[in-house]
């Protein structure tokens, strides 16, 4: 049994967030599949739910008029990795999700959800950072747009508000168009695991594949929060893609730009020495994706 005030079916957008107006102490469910653990271990118990788990409205992904990727906060993550959009714009987030928990869980657990958690080891906030994918959010005043290296503000702490509903994610043509990536994520087993550390890298090469154009680095639990490390971007930009010095000094500036902690997981030691090695195999393995010849 899980102790709940109140079960609200909300029937809209518009509708859920009148209810969680009217009951100050509600929040959203949708798969339930960290809501419902914290209601059972006593976090959030006694709260009212307010479900938008049957809003089609939510779900689904879609080209935009602008040719932008649309990707509903409802999604369930068995129905993101074997859309044919995700398979042919961005593989990378529907390998990333792939990874999470079991069949059980990723066919009810929702995008929306695992962002909007506000934890550093979800498997697709990396990723998204990395896509500069934008968080769309719908509250009482009305809608805005928070871009996800931007939505995390501590552990479990997010900047979506209790009274707003985050109903879809965006990412821009240009942030899939010409790029390729690769999502490592370490676990003590291979199934059925939070993530001791991930790595997520998206490069853009030069047309005749030789040079880094650009290219993108995020880590989940490599600090409070998923984080991007903008210094080691910039140290690789424009260098060749068989240089393993650029690739190395790379990795090593990640470095000055996360802070793991130590837990019953990992060491903070040894989580500093998976974001050197991971970002390393992650950057060869995407440059082999789009096509380039990475560095021995």
């Amino acid at each position: 049994m899980y102790d709940i005030k109140s079960f609200y079916e909300a029937s809209s957008v518009s509708d859920a967030i009148e209810a969680l107006v009217r009951e100050p102490d509600a929040e959203i469910i949708s798969g339930g599949t960290d809501v419902l653990i914290r209601v059972r271990g006593g976090r959030d118990a006694g709260k009212a739910l307010v479900s938008i788990h049957k809003l089609n409205e939510l779900k689904g992904v879609h080209l935009t008029e602008d040719g932008d990727l649309w990707i509903g906060a409802g999604t369930a993550f068995s129905h993101i990795t074997a859309d044919p959009l995700i398979q042919r714009y961005v593989p990378m987030l529907g390998e990333a999700v792939d990874q999470v928990g079991g069949p059980q869980i990723r066919n009810v657990a929702t995008i929306g959800g695992n962002i909007c958690n506000g934890a550093t080891s979800a498997d697709s906030a990396s990723t998204m950072c990395t896509l500069e994918a934008e968080a769309v959010l719908t509250g009482p005043d009305g809608q805005r747009i928070v871009p996800v290296c931007e939505f995390y503000t501590g552990p479990g702490k997010t900047v979506c508000e209790r009274t707003e509903v985050c109903t879809h994610f965006l990412i821009r043509r240009e942030n899939f168009e010409g790029w390729s990536g690769e999502y490592i994520k370490y676990g003590k087993r291979r199934a059925m695991e939070i993530a001791t550390l991930g790595c997520a890298v998206r490069v853009k090469l030069s047309a005749d594949k030789t040079r880094f154009d650009d290219v993108r680095l995020a880590y989940g639990v490599a600090a409070p929060t998923p984080v991007r490390c903008r210094m080691a971007e910039d140290r690789l930009r424009g260098c060749m893609v068989t240089g393993s010095e650029a690739a190395d000094a790379f990795a090593k500036m990640a470095l000055t730009e996360v802070n793991p902690r130590s837990s019953w997981r990992a060491s903070k030691e040894f989580r500093l020495q998976l974001v050197e090695e991971l970002a390393k195999r992650a950057l060869h393995a995407a440059v082999q994706k789009a096509g380039g010849v990475a560095y021995a």
